[in-house]
């Protein structure tokens, strides 16, 4: 299986990427040193999610980053990425495992300490909690939690848990000091007018707050 030995874990949004190709994008992510990638385009057709995702998985694998697929563990298994990316209300993760097997890698996107508990009961390898701070597009799951309750589920949770929701390079010591074993971008770096910088950076940062 592979290791979670990633701290940024980039979300796929083409519709925030200034006008650039996605593949793009993520081939800078990826040469500035960002090591996972979920693609998340729900809006197309399943023919259509497979044929963008088969472009971006080259551009992910091109620069040795790992790719999760979100909610489709069909199109994980047919692209053999190395994981899939659940929401809390979806597929099971106890019958995602059954499917996938003990190869791939399952995290689970979630908004309460309730459901941190239950994926990580179901066997989820990791967990995004969020939204932390507000952000648009986390804006249909509620009233962002606060740092504080992102500290209060880091304590009761054993596995990796990820920081999403309006998190930023001003907001990375907040959360790492909160305990987040890594944080989940979309915007900060999807719509930055220079994606390898502001990557660079934002994994300088990184790697200083945690000591790395």
């Amino acid at each position: 299986m592979p290791s979670i030995d990633f701290k940024v874990y980039l979300i796929s949004d083409r519709t925030k990427t200034l006008g650039r190709p996605l593949s793009q994008v993520i081939g800078e992510a990826g040469r500035a040193g960002i090591a996972a990638v979920q693609f998340r385009e729900k809006d197309l057709t399943l023919r259509e999610q497979f044929e963008f995702a088969s472009e971006i998985r080259s551009a992910a694998k091109q620069h040795k980053m790992q790719f999760f697929v979100n909610d489709r563990v069909d199109l994980c298994l047919a692209l053999d990425a190395e994981g899939v990316h659940l929401p809390s209300s979806g597929f099971p993760v106890t019958v995602a495992r059954e499917i996938l097997g003990g190869s791939k890698l399952i995290g689970v996107s979630c908004h309460s300490m309730e459901e941190v508990q239950r994926a990580e009961w179901e066997g989820a390898d990791f967990a995004l909690l969020g939204p932390v701070y507000d952000t648009p597009s986390k804006r249909a799951y509620g009233l962002p939690l606060g740092i504080d309750v992102f500290k209060k589920v880091r304590r009761s949770a054993a596995i990796p848990l990820f920081a999403i929701g309006g998190v930023d390079r001003s907001k990375l010591k907040e959360v790492i000091d909160a305990g987040a074993d890594g944080v989940a971008v979309i915007s900060a770096i999807l719509s930055s007018p220079d994606v390898y910088r502001e990557c660079r950076l934002l994994m300088d940062e990184m790697k200083r707050l945690q000591g790395v």
